[in-house]
């Protein structure tokens, strides 16, 4: 009897980690891709140019911003936001809700486009 006991608990050990390893690689892809956070967030101010936002695919519009490097631009697109001469960009397009993996996949999204 204590054989199968153990049996048992040894079966739902197995069960527990195998939905726990299930789970570790499910719950990653919740999080938007660049081009989705692009699409929903950004697309509103950098689809048109609005204040002074660069324009998506706009290689003359990116040139200086990406020459202070992506580091620079990861962290106003996070944590600082960006204020130019025609307006202000608030910290994570004003979507505190985001990540900031998201918002890194979005800056990138946006610069491979210009490459």
């Amino acid at each position: 009897m204590n054989i199968e006991r153990g049996r048992t608990k040894h079966k739902l050990c197995h069960m527990v980690m195998g939905i726990a390893a299930t789970l570790f690689y499910i719950v990653p892809s919740f999080a938007k891709d660049g081009a989705a956070v692009y699409e929903t967030v950004c697309r509103v101010c950098h689809g048109t140019g609005v204040m002074g936002a660069p324009k998506y695919g706009d290689k003359p519009g990116w040139k200086n911003r990406i020459s202070k490097g992506v580091a620079t631009l990861e962290k106003n697109a996070i944590i600082e936001g960006f204020e130019g001469e025609k307006g202000l960009m608030p910290a994570k397009g004003g979507r505190s809700s985001l990540s900031d993996e998201e918002v890194k996949a979005a800056v990138a999204y946006m610069i491979d486009a210009v490459k």
